[in-house]
């Protein structure tokens, strides 16, 4: 199962040879920070210094120069890429398995990192020089327009009150401009050790770019039936941004991102313990509208205020997450249990020096609660990111309702996203703040608690979130086989494979278990909140989904069992036939185990099921089961062992055809939840099925395919109601 070490060793090799010589004490009083300056990364001095050799012994008149061979080179080179800063440890197994010295690797290492920063810091200067040279041009153009500007009735100078609105807008984006060259200007001169000068620069508002990306094209999940995602009113109102809205943009940006710095840094009296659970934080609404006058206007009649703020240490790197919360496709593909649509509309500005310092965007996304009893709540917002000192960054949402005022919002972001803070070892400190303001009078009173207690849509599920699937990212890049993963997985490269299959597999499920307006789910009965709900889709030309009618079936129900308890039975091959009618009380067997984090019920499985029916002898199921502190999923899909045996065997996995099927576990909102998912309270649990009721693409939906459905969910229910001791429900 999963070894508690494995992610803080991913890319080290494990079989190394061995070496019994030790470098000599005073060797390592001679070891510095990284910082410690030697000869060429290929030339190592060795030799004691003066203080420490033996008084005895004649002084070296010559120091000895040790050159590395091509194959040891070629060996760090490699293992460089994968880890720049090895330890003691790695260090001394690398120096045993090349015949060197720990000393001699070290050396080595702080020379290559040297040269590395050099690179960069060259490429970085000249990219500094470029943007400088070019927005120094802008800034002169805006100088020349506004003294040339001219009164339209007297022909004379303008007052300041009587320019145009265009000629007011210059003035604002000009002194922008000059602020942000300062800055720059500062960096540039960091490398190039020369005085700043003071000519306009930007970072957060470069030269505008416009994605030109029409509604009918955007597939936020890879792997996707186009025709799932038919762009809402809200979605197709995100027209292009006029060159008015631009510094009214820009200057929304920049107060966001001062909010969020200070709501992540201040604690009391901004943040107060919650009366219901002192250990949670509740914003103190009198004391936020104190301290930031400033921001998009006083809340809404009608609306209600979700604040919530979360702090966790992931495992990845600082600018691999900046780059997953920029990139709208890898963004909703993390989250895609709570983003089931996401596109960015406009990018005014991509930042600078090859990086996200300063970029900005403008984007739509709709949130989602794996349910269709909850609806789903879309916004358009702007997204500012920018560094703040070593190591820091900062991403900020915020909504531009109040720069493209129209109806009032039934959904908004004030000031939310993250704190990125670089650890050691790859690591990252992440603060989350969500602040929100929503009807929720459309949410069933089942999930009602839930949404309240913050749960739902609050910081703490995008943090645990975020999480869970650093943990997937890091076992799914690992290069050697973890002594947790079992079975019939061989090589690395079919351990890849399988990943990927598994993560379109959820891709697909989480897309089509909401309530997203690109669905129109159809209400079976009208019995009460359990009913089954239905939709149909079709797909055609995609090689990842049988050709065909597939039949979308989901219901949610509660279950007064604690989360943790449903998900272990749930996810458990030996009670499988217990409720999986398909598998016809055969026995289930699992072939093979993929370890997906430090929970063991996060993994990936492939199953068999052991049944007498023939049919079903060539058929596996992939399953992948994940859980954290707030909630839990187990899906499943059915796939032949053709096509299976081609993804072990590495083969591309996009071909494999899937209809995922399984279940979300989520908390009620009564129990305790700290440290894992619910192991008090109750559980609201959605079944969600997708059937392929007709291979015709054209063909229309019988009744008979719609009760036969309807009747295999119902009995699903019905066997884990029994199974868990709640069949009097």
């Amino acid at each position: 199962m999963f070894q508690p070490n494995m992610f803080e060793n991913l890319h080290h090799q494990q079989h190394l040879g061995d070496m019994g010589h030790k470098p000599p004490e005073n060797h390592l009083d001679m070891l510095g920070d990284d910082e410690h300056d030697s000869k060429s990364g290929t030339d190592i001095m060795e030799g004691a210094s003066g203080d420490d050799q033996d008084p005895n012994q004649p002084p070296n008149k010559k120091k000895r120069y040790h050159r590395h061979t091509q194959h040891q080179i070629q060996e760090m080179e490699a293992f460089f890429k994968e880890c720049p800063h090895p330890d003691d440890k790695q260090r001394k197994e690398l120096g045993r398995r090349l015949s060197l010295e720990p000393l001699q690797v070290k050396f080595w290492f702080q020379n290559k990192r040297t040269q590395m920063k050099a690179q960069h810091e060259r490429y970085d200067n000249t990219q500094l020089r470029n943007e400088n040279d070019k927005l120094r041009a802008e800034n002169i153009r805006y100088k020349e327009a506004l003294a040339n500007a001219v009164c339209p009735s007297c022909g004379g100078p303008p007052a300041i009150g009587e320019m145009s609105f265009d000629e007011q807008q210059l003035r604002v984006e000009n002194l922008r401009l000059r602020e942000e060259i300062d800055r720059i200007s500062g960096i540039a001169a960091k490398y190039v050790g020369k005085q700043a000068i003071t000519f306009p620069d930007v970072s957060s508002h470069g030269p505008s770019h416009s994605l030109d990306l029409p509604v009918a094209s955007f597939i936020p999940q890879q792997g996707m039936v186009g025709e799932m995602y038919g762009a809402s009113d809200l979605l197709r109102s995100m027209s292009g941004t006029t060159e008015a809205e631009k510094p009214i943009i820009i200057e929304l940006a920049v107060t966001a991102m001062e909010e969020l710095i200070r709501m992540a840094q201040i604690g009391e009296p901004l943040w107060v313990p919650s009366p219901d659970d002192p250990s949670q934080e509740t914003l103190n609404e009198d004391e936020y509208i104190r301290s930031f006058p400033r921001g998009i206007g006083p809340r809404p009649t009608g609306l209600k205020s979700e604040a919530s703020r979360n702090s966790n240490v992931v495992i990845m790197n600082h600018m691999n997450l900046v780059e997953i919360l920029m990139d709208v496709n890898q963004w909703s593909s993390v989250f895609c249990g709570i983003v089931s649509r996401a596109m960015t509309t406009e990018v005014l500005s991509t930042g600078v020096a090859g990086n996200y310092n300063g970029a900005l965007q403008l984007m739509t996304a709709e949130y989602q609660v794996p349910s269709p009893l909850v609806p789903t709540r879309e916004n358009c917002f702007v997204r500012y990111c920018k560094q703040h000192g070593e190591g820091m960054w900062v991403v900020v949402d915020v909504s531009l309702d109040s720069v493209r005022s129209s109806s009032i919002p039934r959904y908004r972001r004030r000031p939310s996203g993250c704190l990125i803070q670089e650890m050691p070892n790859g690591y990252s400190r992440v603060t989350w703040i969500e602040h929100i303001e929503v009807e929720n009078g459309d949410v069933n009173n089942m999930y009602k608690v839930l949404v309240n207690s913050g749960l739902a849509f609050g910081a703490k599920r995008w943090v645990a979130t975020l999480e869970r699937q650093c943990e997937r990212i890091a076992s799914a890049m690992a290069s050697n086989i973890p002594s947790g993963d079992v079975g019939v997985i061989a090589t690395p490269e079919g351990r890849k494979s399988m990943l990927k299959l598994a993560e379109r597999m959820v891709l697909s499920f989480c897309s089509g278990v909401g309530a997203s307006t690109a669905h129109t789910w159809t209400t079976l009965s009208g019995s009460g909140a359990d009913d089954v709900r239905v939709m149909t889709r079709k797909s055609m030309d995609d090689p990842g989904r049988p050709p065909g009618i597939v039949l979308s079936a989901a219901t949610s129900f509660w279950l007064p069992i604690p989360p943790k308890q449903v998900f272990n039975f749930l996810r458990d091959e030996n009670s499988r036939s217990e409720w999986d009618i398909l598998s016809n009380c055969g026995h289930v067997q699992e072939m093979a185990h993929i370890a997906n984090g430090r929970d063991p019920g996060n993994c990936v499985s492939l199953l068999r099921v052991n049944s007498a029916n023939s049919s079903q002898s060539n058929m596996l199921i992939l399953q992948e089961t994940s859980s954290d502190a707030t909630g839990s999923y187990i899906i499943y899909a059915p796939v032949d062992i053709a096509s299976m045996n081609v993804v072990l065997s590495g083969g591309d996995p996009a071909y494999v055809a899937l209809l995922p099927s399984g279940f979300a576990i989520l908390p009620d909102g009564q129990g305790q939840y700290e440290g894992e998912v619910g192991t008090t309270g109750g559980s609201l649990l959605t079944v969600a099925f997708q059937i392929l009721v007709d291979s015709v693409p054209t063909a229309k939906i019988s009744l008979g395919s719609v009760a036969t459905v309807n009747t295999l969910i119902k009995c699903t229910v019905e066997r884990i109601k029994c199974a868990v001791g709640a069949n009097d429900l």
